[in-house]
């Protein structure tokens, strides 16, 4: 029977002040809590690919599984991420086998969110260390205020999915980092473990979110829009063009290929002919979500058979406006980080 590890690591006793969070809680936006931050690194590591239909499968009968790797391409980099599932314990005392999926992904988001905030968190940049201080009603509050309501039990479920499951990541076929999305949790100033919903809790982030606070390499983008997207590959194309559509203007246009989007493995239709309904309607609720203003699908064939396609998106005026925000932020910051010292390469 599995048992509980202790925290390998603990949180800074005393808050730290730091100039590298100070800067990742400032936004240039005119409504803050409209903003959040993402890391591209770590967002394009497909972390919740899991249906209820695809983990039952994986489950052996007496519902454990093993780890479940997954190859993509990240900026032409062979990639590859294996999640070890978490083992959570039911009510009957049997271990039942949890992979990370939807609502762990909009636990994580609300989390990042209040990283954000006052007394969110702390970032030791001496150790690259961030950690977040957070109660389940905190995150129930702001899931609620971004329409993604979930009671507490699933709250509770999530926080020790995204606990406890082990991810592995590689490049080249090289391992080069390995933990969990949410680690060294631990309850501050209570005996049971997760047991009071109003009782602070505390957690370190990935080095990855660490890193990124260090150096500045974030990027602000609209968390508001973000959440109100129904559907995984929708938030997942998003994210992309939040990263990669830096220069969107009202006479510039971003393309994306069919093929790049299986790197999420959000694809997982019976069909190709329905994988590609599917994108259609992520790109069709970019739009009735304000983030496109319209998209142009391009057919590449070897004689009938599709090989792949293209996508041509303009931006709306919104994103367009967003993305020089961020991009403003982004040059004002690396000044600041400069003036202070901050040894931050010229991105």
């Amino acid at each position: 029977m599995p048992k509980k590890n202790p925290p390998s690591k603990k949180p800074p006793e005393q808050p730290i002040q730091s100039i590298q969070y100070s800067l990742y809680s400032q936004f240039v936006s005119n409504d803050v809590s409209e903003v959040s931050n993402t890391v591209e690194i770590w967002e394009s590591i497909p972390k919740y690919l899991f249906t209820p239909k695809l983990m039952e499968k994986l489950r052996t009968v007496d519902g454990l599984a093993n780890p479940y790797k997954w190859e993509y391409s990240y900026k032409g980099i062979p990639c590859a991420v294996k999640i070890q599932p978490a083992l959570i314990e039911q009510k009957d005392g049997r271990y039942k086998a949890f992979f990370p999926s939807v609502s762990e992904e909009l636990v994580e988001e609300a989390l990042k969110k209040i990283l954000t905030e006052q007394g969110g968190g702390i970032h030791d940049p001496k150790n690259v260390e961030t950690w977040i201080r957070f109660s389940l009603s905190m995150i129930q509050k702001e899931l609620k205020s971004r329409g993604r309501t979930r009671d507490r039990n699933e709250i509770k479920h999530a926080i020790e999915v995204l606990n406890k499951c082990i991810l592995s990541f590689f490049q080249n076929g090289k391992e080069i980092w390995s933990g969990s999305i949410l680690q060294d949790l631990v309850t501050v100033g209570r005996d049971d473990y997760l047991a009071d919903t109003n009782a602070h809790h505390v957690a370190r982030l990935p080095l990855f979110i660490s890193h990124a606070i260090n150096q500045l390499e974030y990027r602000q983008f609209n968390y508001d829009r973000l959440m109100s997207f129904n559907e995984q590959l929708t938030r997942w194309i998003y994210k992309r063009l939040i990263h990669r559509f830096t220069y969107a203007s009202l006479i510039s246009d971003y393309h994306f290929l069919y093929s790049d989007l299986r790197g999420s493995g959000l694809l997982q239709q019976a069909t190709e002919a329905k994988n590609r309904t599917k994108v259609i309607s992520a790109l069709d609720e970019l739009i009735r979500g304000g983030a496109l203003m319209r998209y142009e699908p391009s057919e590449r064939k070897e004689g009938r058979k599709i090989i792949d396609i293209k996508y041509t998106v303009f931006p709306s005026l919104e994103f367009v406006k967003e993305q020089k925000a961020a991009n403003k932020r982004n040059t004002e910051q690396l000044v600041e980080g400069k003036k202070n010292g901050l040894k931050i390469v010229d991105k």
